[in-house]
Parts: C-alpha cells; structure tokens; sequence
C-alpha cells in the first residue's frame, strides 16, 4: 500500500528522513527553498530515475490589500510514497490539500500516481475558481462604472489587470507541465511506472481544466478590455454632456446680452429709447428669443431628456433556429 508523507515548512532532517537519499541535491535545494516568488520557481513537472518531481504553484490575490501571493507545494513520487512539500508563504497561509487526502483515504488500495493526481486536480480546481472569482469583479466593475468615481475604476482596473498577470503567469506554466504527462513524457527509469496509462488519462482531465482556466483568463482579458473602453467612452460621453450645457447656457445669454447692448448704446436717433413701451419690447425680445432657444435645445435632446425628434427604432426581429437550416446553401441551389 503506498504511503503519503505529508510535511508543512520542514527542516532539512525531516526532508531526508522522509526522502532517503533518492532525491537529487538540486531537487532537495529547491525544496528547502523559502517560499518567496517573482518569476521563480516555474511551475514544473519532471522524471528523475527513480522519482518524479513536481513544483507547483497556485497564486492568492487579497483585493483589500492590493497584493498577491504564492502557495507552494511541492511533490516527489516514488513508487512506494508520495512525499508532498507545504511551504507557508510570507504573510499568508499554505495550501490546504485535505480534500485530496479525504478522497485517497476513501479509495481501498490508493497508489502513488492516484494521490498525484488528487493534488494537481485540486489545484486545478482552484485555478478555475480563482477565474470565477476574477469574472464576478469584473461583473461588478461593469456594474459600478455608472455610480463609481473614475478614480475608484481605475485603480480597480490597475488591480484586476495585476491579477490576471500573475495568475496567467502561474497557470500556462502549469498547463504545460501536465501536457508532459498526457504526452507520455515523464519517466523514471527501467520498472514500474509511478504514473501509470490509466492515470496518464485521469491527467487529461486536469490538462482540460487547465486550459478551461487559460480560456478563461482570455476571455477575463477581454472583458476587463471592453469595461476599460466602456469607461473612456463615458469619460467622453459626460464631456461632451458638460460642453452641450455650456453651449446651451453662453447661447441663451447670448441674444440677450445683444439685445441690452443695442439699446443701451448712447446715440441720440433710436426711435425706442423715446417710446413709451419701447422697455417692454425689449423685455419681449428677450423672453421671447430666450423661450425660442430653450424650445430648440429641448427638441434637440441636449436639456431635458432625449430628442423629441428622434425617430423610433423597429423592435429587432427575433430569427426561429429551424428557419437559418441550410440558409448559406439557398442562394446556390437557387443558381
């Protein structure tokens, strides 16, 4: 019955007392490594002659604080254990595999490849989650450009796009490696396998997850993009807004500025200035004319709602599927 040996921030006597001396230097290097990540350690999965050794990644972003950091954990399968590696990052909590180990306590005679499998599939998982959980704040940006400030968007921006980076940047990495396992790339020398073929075909499930999740931050990528748009078009949009009610205000002052400063030249010959009504006409010249450019900016939609002169749009005619059958083929069978 194969054994998994589970350990969280070991020491150097516990790693070889768990390892034995089947681990190559390097591989033992890498796994007393602290956990602290820029671009290394890459994600990896490769065959040694007697183990497999696998480095894998899974990124936490904490959107309060405006950070991101790494959960680490580290495999090496032999044919008779598997040895998993926790490293507890630097303001942040490790990795809980526990739902794998519930899963292989529950199988009757669990193998090594079987329990790697668990742990890559529930990493996978959690890369698929962690794209849900960037898809439903993008949800919500699209939703808070009409209320939110432009700064609040764009730093919600700045940082949703920092997110996506890094978790693109762990994940392809990781597809990559488990591609190696589906191809049949992982060896470990003359004997049993330790992942055998019908493993390797549990592996293209994960491998299918995996890309579901670089699919996934694609499409993100796209809707962060077209929310980032649909924010500079509003930005534009309330601009322009703003100019049509200066316009419509220097416009509506205009006629009337003109009209007191024609009556109010001092030349002795304006017939007005001796008439007894001639106050009140030029009142009436100015409601009437300041009555006549409101009355056209209303009709023109640019003070009090949309156009009244707009004319209505037909409603979009609504296409049965059974009517589109063979609709690219009617034109040539026509000919």
């Amino acid at each position: 019955m194969a054994e998994w040996i589970d350990l969280l921030d070991p020491s150097e006597a516990e790693l070889r007392t768990a390892l034995g001396r089947e681990v190559h230097e390097r591989a033992l290097e890498q796994l007393l490594r602290p956990a602290r990540h820029d671009d290394e350690p890459r994600p990896r999965l490769e065959g040694h002659d007697r183990y497999v050794f696998g480095v894998f990644l899974v990124p936490i972003c904490i959107r309060e604080e405006d950070r991101v950091f790494y959960q680490e954990v580290d495999v090496v399968a032999t044919r008779e254990k598997l040895v998993t590696v926790r490293k507890t990052p630097e303001h942040g909590h490790p990795l809980d595999i526990s739902a794998a180990q519930a899963s292989i306590k529950r199988e009757q005679e669990p193998r090594v490849g079987l329990m790697v499998y668990r742990v890559i599939d529930l990493i996978a998982e959690y890369f698929l989650d962690l794209v849900d959980a960037i898809d439903d704040e993008i949800d919500e940006l699209e939703e808070g450009i009409e209320r939110w400030p432009s700064s609040q968007i764009r730093g919600r921006i700045s940082q949703l796009r920092h997110d996506l980076l890094h978790v693109r940047r762990t994940v392809a990495p990781t597809r990559d490696a488990i591609r190696r396992v589906v191809d049949r790339r992982i060896d470990v020398g003359e004997g049993e396998e330790v992942l055998p073929r019908d493993i390797e075909l549990d592996f293209a499930d994960v491998y299918d997850k995996l890309l579901r999740a670089v699919d996934g931050l694609d499409l993100s990528r796209d809707l962060l993009s077209s929310a980032r748009d649909y924010h500079q078009a509003k930005i534009a949009n309330d601009q322009n807004e703003v100019m049509k009610r200066l316009t419509v205000i220097a416009s509506v002052l205009l006629v009337p500025t003109f009209i007191v400063g024609l009556y109010g030249q001092n030349f002795r010959h304006i017939p007005e200035l001796r008439w007894g009504f001639g106050y009140w006409w030029s009142w009436g010249w100015i409601v009437a004319t300041t009555a006549a450019q409101l009355l056209f900016y209303r009709w023109l939609g640019w003070i009090g709602g949309p156009p009244l002169g707009r004319p209505k749009l037909p409603p979009l005619h609504r296409l049965d599927p059974r009517s589109l059958a063979g609709r690219r083929r009617r034109p040539a069978d026509g000919s």
